[in-house]
């Protein structure tokens, strides 16, 4: 029965080299990887890197100051997160302070800008009928008969159909007399001149008396008249206020640059119908990068409804303008209806612009309007000085560690010492890697969890060390100590590496912000001082085992009978024989 024991003993104690070649590949290959990536720092949050601190009030439409809710406000964080981390921006922080106001936290980096546009847009889009236009301001009185053409876009495209007609260059010019009376005309209506029956319905309205109607065009005449798309005034006010079924003014640039201004008639498809949208970079023709959409089953039988209504009718009023937040961004015309669920937005987009709309689109729009309220630079100069000081803490925290080891331990602190660099060099490479993966930023807190993690270490150390030490007291030598010591050590190890690894994951889900990072960098190395204490310390504390110094005993291994107090050798000790009165009785 014992002979099967010693072996499996002597098998087990044999291959520590194993577990040691393992841990020190695994080491090789991510310092590799990282260098690979050419990441070979950690990313840094806004404290540390800087940044822009951004507070966002949310505005109500006039009427509805009840929609400033609970319910919008977190709806519009979920999707602000969504946008910014579409984009790859590392921690970005987004969340409500009070009940009006959203704070963004961008750090400095590659896309932060194009973050910071990204999460006060509104992104509402709109597919109107387009009623009247025309060249706005300077550009205009050299331009005394516009035509339809001078359009943010001149074409809308469907992939299922062959695509609308050519350019807009021979389309009849649209006087100043037949705006007015379209004008008129599409607010006497029933619905407007373009879809009237559409799936969306919004267009339908009871109608108006005669003179009502009148006095309503010859207000919108007017204000048509007067708006001046050049001024940033005017195309801030124009249909503000505006409703989706309400015919309402906007502006847009056009294809040479130009302000063009709009008449538009209600709302028939909204930014909801888009199921998907993407940003393409189109080979086939001169359009160069487009953003194309993906409608809905209800939102394509729309589109479907619009463009075959909008091929009926003569230019301007067979265009149809896409409007995003205010603004025209496009106002293709179309020849037939386009029924494969598919658009095409085309115009002089750059990549950067058309993959920015397509990402605000495929998440949505914000339920409330948002202006920036203030705009703070974060600089890391006072996150540099935290830093520092942090280091600081943590090289003397480090420092009495050590102290405390070889003074108490003495020839044992070297494993515990290359258990702390392996600790240590596992840590940074993986933070490194972490961070253009899964976008993770070292941020103050995070670099407190490291710091608090060194005591987590070191005492997964003295755990192991202090049972090697009573097996010794109890009169074993080392090898067999080392073995017998394992079992009940890793046991303690385990369940106290449970503990401070549950407590992180329960501070990471349950708080926000700055802290998760703290809670992240927690629990991740006490993973890694599982990891450490199984494949490198116990092995290389079996392998010393095996040398003098610390087998017989040295007074600087750490492990000197003497010093602990060992009780002689089981071995050796003998029962006293019987008194000879006691035989012969």
């Amino acid at each position: 029965m014992a002979a099967p024991k010693k072996g499996r003993s002597a098998s087990a104690q044999s291959k520590p080299g194993r577990s040691l070649a393992l841990i020190l590949i695994a080491i090789a290959a991510l310092t590799g990887g990282m260098f690979a990536s050419g990441h070979t720092t950690p990313r840094l949050g806004i404290d540390l890197a800087g940044g822009t601190s951004i507070t966002l009030q949310a505005v109500p439409e006039p009427g509805q100051e009840s929609a400033i809710n609970k319910t919008n406000m977190d709806t519009a964080v979920d999707i602000m997160n969504r946008r910014v981390n579409g984009l790859g921006v590392s921690e970005t922080e987004v969340q409500t302070q009070g009940t009006r106001n959203i704070i963004v936290n961008i750090p400095k980096g590659t896309n932060s800008e194009e973050a910071r546009q990204q999460v006060g847009t509104t992104a509402k889009l709109y597919f109107r009928p387009v009623i009247a236009t025309e060249v706005s301001g300077a550009a205009a009185t050299a331009s005394p008969s516009p035509s339809a053409s001078g359009s943010p876009s001149s074409k809308a495209t469907d992939k299922a159909t062959s695509s609308a007609s050519p350019s807009g260059s021979s389309t009849p010019s649209a006087t100043a007399t037949s705006q007015g009376r379209a004008v008129t005309d599409a607010l006497k209506a029933d619905s407007t001149p373009s879809p009237s029956g559409s799936a969306s319905g919004s267009a339908s309205a009871t109608p108006s008396p005669s003179g009502s109607a009148d006095a309503a065009a010859a207000k919108l005449q007017a204000q048509y008249a007067a708006l001046d798309c050049t001024k940033a005034t005017d195309r801030a006010d124009a249909g503000k206020g505006s409703k989706p079924e309400d015919t309402t003014l906007a502006c847009g640039k056009n294809s040479q640059n130009q302000w063009q201004k709009y008449v538009l008639g209600p709302a028939q498809v909204d930014g909801t119908d888009v199921k998907k949208a993407q940003a393409i970079f189109n080979t086939q023709t001169a359009a160069g990068w487009t953003v194309t959409m993906d409608f809905t089953s209800k939102g394509a039988k729309k589109f479907a409804d619009v463009t075959g209504q909008l091929a009926k009718q003569q230019a301007p009023q067979n265009q149809f303008a896409i409007v995003l937040d205010g603004d025209v961004v496009s106002d293709p015309y179309v020849s037939q209806a386009l029924t494969g669920g598919n658009a095409e937005i085309s115009g002089s987009f750059d990549q950067a612009e058309a993959q920015s709309l397509a990402n605000m689109l495929s998440y949505g729009a914000l339920p409330l309007t948002f202006k920036e309220a203030s705009v703070t630079t974060v600089t890391a100069a006072l996150g540099g000085d935290q830093l520092h000081a942090g280091l600081i803490a943590g090289a003397i925290g480090l420092a009495l560690v050590v102290i405390y080891l070889v003074f108490y331990y003495r020839g044992l602190s070297l494993i515990a010492i290359a258990s702390l660099l392996v600790s240590a060099v596992l840590t940074y490479v993986i933070m490194a890697l972490l961070g253009p993966t899964i976008h993770f930023a070292l941020n103050l807190p995070a670099v407190c969890g490291a710091i608090v993690a060194i005591g987590i270490t070191a005492d997964s150390f003295i755990v192991f060390f202090e049972r090697i030490r009573d097996e010794i007291r109890e009169g074993r030598t080392l090898r067999p100590a080392v073995e017998r010591a394992w079992p009940r050590a890793r046991r303690t190890i385990l369940v106290s590496d449970f503990v401070s690894f549950l407590a992180a994951a329960v501070l990471f889900i349950v708080t926000v912000g700055k802290v998760q990072g703290f809670a992240f960098t927690l629990g991740l190395t006490t993973l890694l001082d599982v990891v450490v204490v199984f494949l490198f310390t116990k092995p290389l504390m079996t392998i010393l085992a095996r040398r003098k110094f610390f087998s017989n005993g040295h007074s600087w291994s750490g492990l000197d009978p003497k010093r602990l107090g060992a009780k002689p050798p089981l071995r050796g000790t003998r029962r006293p024989s019987a008194p000879a009165e006691t035989k012969e009785a």
